[in-house]
């Protein structure tokens, strides 16, 4: 590892979170940064002790592994100016939405990597799904690997399941947010103070979501356990069949889902 250099281009909240965890971990001085606005990459470069340049093409020709931290709709327009700068041994790492390896593929003569962070990133918890093809050789899969676990878990799939990746893991914090905020208001509603409440909420997540990866039971024989027979447990899973719970997380999964396929269309 002692040969990577690492240019990320784009410092918004994943572009952000990847330089942090990276910077965290491997000499920041390896680390090059752009944005479109330069004192964004300065400030968080201050913070880091990275180094931050004035344009994606010199962030581009800084690195080894050349990460794309921008809107899927910018994706073109930054590979068309960083196009003649690339080293020759760089790999292009995307973590748009929707963009096909085959797309990219025609931006760019170098190998790309796919890849599908979330927002625990940030706090070094993301769940981050990565794709490519055979062009891009094991040892450099290895290092990128390496680089993205310093944000978390990284786990390789067929692209196949991108999409699939982007509605329930990229999206997923989104719902899970909503149901602490929920569960917090319900709390407030029967004299918890919020602050409090928020506290409860989340930390019931937190132990809920460790305890599904620790323990060999399944998420359901998990819920069973905490409902006993005739308790107040149960009356509150039977509060949530009824109105649907179920079916409105199926119904987001879809809606995401559905919404990254279309954005590959484009």
């Amino acid at each position: 590892m002692s040969d990577i250099t690492v240019s990320v281009i784009g410092c918004g909240s994943m572009g952000g979170a990847v330089i942090r965890a990276v910077c965290g971990k491997y000499d920041p001085k390896t680390v090059t940064i752009s944005a479109k606005h330069f004192e964004h990459a300065q400030n968080l470069a201050f913070d880091v002790k990275c180094t931050a340049v004035d344009s994606n093409a010199k962030a581009a020709a800084a690195g080894k592994y050349v990460f794309i931290a921008v809107k899927p709709a910018y994706v073109a327009d930054v590979m068309k100016e960083i196009a003649g700068v690339l080293r020759s041994d760089a790999v292009v790492i995307s973590m748009a939405a929707g963009l096909s390896l085959e797309k990219l593929r025609t931006m760019t003569d170098r190998p790309v990597v796919r890849i599908m962070p979330n927002m625990p990133a940030q706090i070094g918890e993301a769940m981050t799904a990565l794709s490519c093809g055979d062009d891009v050789e094991a040892g450099r899969l290895a290092d990128i690997t390496a680089l993205l676990e310093c944000a978390g878990k990284v786990e390789k799939v067929d692209e196949k399941l991108m999409d699939c990746v982007t509605a329930v893991s990229g999206s997923g914090p989104a719902y899970v947010f909503m149901f602490i905020e929920a569960l917090a208001d319900a709390a407030v509603r029967f004299g918890m103070p919020r602050a409090q409440a928020y506290v409860y909420a989340a930390q019931t997540v937190k132990g809920s979501a460790s305890m599904a990866l620790a323990d060999e039971r399944c998420p359901a024989a998990l819920k069973d356990a905490v409902c006993s027979p005739a308790g107040t447990t149960i009356e509150g899973v039977a509060a949530l069949e009824k109105d649907g719970f179920r079916n409105a997380v199926f119904d987001a999964v879809k809606a995401a889902y559905d919404k990254s396929v279309s954005m590959g269309k484009k």
